[in-house]
């Protein structure tokens, strides 16, 4: 027998007969009450409901918004996925909008007209099942993937950095992407050239901060022959080495600002000169740049030039850390494992648990290229065909945040440790249900209900 469970919708009002009255008028909804902040984050917290009114004149200070806004601030700290419709009295105009600007998803005006309220919650709790639709889709672990034809992943937070590079790859608007060091942005970048339309032209990258100051004019946009001493003959740069395909400016950040001055000009004109030339040549190409720097802060000191950031940064794409990608450690060491032995002609089959253990437990603060290089050091060090965890020379372990509740924590907790032993276990249900401790039954139904994929 199916049992119908009614939506939660949190009412958050001091007015008791206004808590009545909205009681009332919503039996299709599981109305819960608070009264004041402490009251809304302790419901919030235990009933985690997906839509909630707020009274943004609350006590301590019901003649104000301060209360009120303190209030939509936790709620959406703590489950910003929550829909808040804030409520707002006749001259409170700037307030709503205000409100919204912080994060909440409507307002209404008092006194409240039932059925106009009515409507915004059936809407707000219309818009949360198709967001949590949607983010259930994307945490669904698949098999081992290559995305872009470049990247091995399984995480849903690198395929949401494939699916949005998928999407700009045609548009032909300049890329940045943000990532600490090591954490694949040139293989990104060679993805995105890949999938769009500049594919059969070349793909040309340059590490700005890898070339001396007062070689990189020269590097990015050639120079003619007699330019200056050594130069005996005409060298193409690397702008325009890139015609009709895409540039790639790894480390974007280290350009110094007299030479910021010449790249925004040919951003603007799409058009350089070389060094002792005097000819202008047209360029066609897709810029593609990436930095491991603030650059709004090297703005603000005055390191980087702001128009030139607008320039380069018309989509941002910011990359995960490989600790912020749950299976991806496994996956990825498993895949070097096999590429380095079978290059050198190595007898390694595969890690010890203990290794694999060591693996997901590190936070890899040099990302991917810290793991590739480990993995390459431990195939070639090894004593016996399983790599060991003193192969590898890892220790210590990394710390998450504290979730919203004790609910939350364990969901997380499942859906990391289901994850990382079906990684470890290269998908493999009996090995991951014996890593996990646990029956094949048992793995199978907490899989159903996380909705996980082996």
């Amino acid at each position: 027998m199916n049992v119908h469970v009614k939506p939660r919708l949190l009412i958050v009002e001091d007015d008791e007969g206004l808590q009545r009255q909205l009681r009332w008028a919503y039996d299709d909804y599981d109305v819960l009450v608070a009264s004041d902040r402490d009251a809304a984050v302790n419901m919030l917290r235990a009933e985690e409901p997906p839509v909630v009114t707020l009274d943004l004149g609350l006590p301590p200070d019901p003649n104000g918004v301060s209360e009120g806004f303190a209030t939509l601030e936790t709620i959406l700290s703590l489950k910003p996925e929550t829909k808040v419709i804030v409520a707002s009295g006749h001259n409170a105009r700037e307030s709503a909008l205000r409100a919204i600007a912080s994060g909440a998803y409507d307002f209404y005006q008092k006194p409240v007209d039932i059925d106009q309220l009515g409507l915004i919650v059936r809407r707000a709790f219309q818009l949360h099942g198709i967001e949590t639709e949607n983010r259930r889709l994307e945490e669904k672990v698949g098999e081992e993937r290559t995305v872009l034809g470049t990247m091995v992943t399984a995480a849903p937070e690198m395929m949401k950095v494939a699916r949005t590079i998928e999407r700009v790859a045609n548009t032909g608007v300049s890329v940045m992407l943000l990532g600490a060091s090591g954490t694949g942005k040139e293989l990104l970048a060679r993805g995105l050239h890949k999938a769009s339309r500049r594919a059969a032209g070349g793909f040309v990258a340059i590490n700005c901060a890898a070339i001396p100051e007062n070689l990189l004019e020269a590097e990015l946009f050639g120079y003619e022959k007699g330019a200056f001493t050594g130069a005996i003959k005409t060298n193409e740069g690397k702008i325009e080495l890139a015609h009709g395909g895409t540039l790639f400016l790894d480390e974007v950040g280290d350009i110094p600002l007299p030479l910021q001055v010449k790249l925004l000009r040919f951003l603007q004109e799409r058009v350089i000169e070389r060094i002792g030339g005097r000819r202008p040549i047209p360029v066609d190409t897709r810029i593609v740049c990436a930095t491991h720097q603030d650059l709004p802060e090297m703005i603000k000191a005055g390191t980087f030039r702001e128009d030139l950031y607008y320039r380069l940064a018309e989509i941002v794409v910011k990359i995960p850390s490989l600790a912020e990608r749950p299976g991806d450690a496994a996956l990825l060491a498993r895949h070097f494992l096999h590429l380095f032995a079978r290059e050198m002609s190595l007898p390694i089959k595969g890690f010890a648990p203990g290794a694999l253990a060591a693996i997901d437990a590190w936070a890899w603060p040099g990302n991917v290229r810290e793991l590739e290089n480990r993995v390459k050091r431990a195939v070639i060090m090894a004593d016996s065909k399983l790599v060991a965890a003193e192969d590898l020379d890892l220790e210590g372990e990394s710390e998450e945040a504290l979730p919203v509740n004790l609910k939350a924590a364990r969901e997380r907790a499942d859906r990391g440790a289901i994850r990382k032993a079906l990684a470890r276990a290269d998908n493999n249900i009996s090995s991951a249900a014996k890593l996990l401790g646990i029956s094949r039954p048992t793995l199978y139904d907490l899989m159903k209900q996380y909705e996980l994929q082996p």
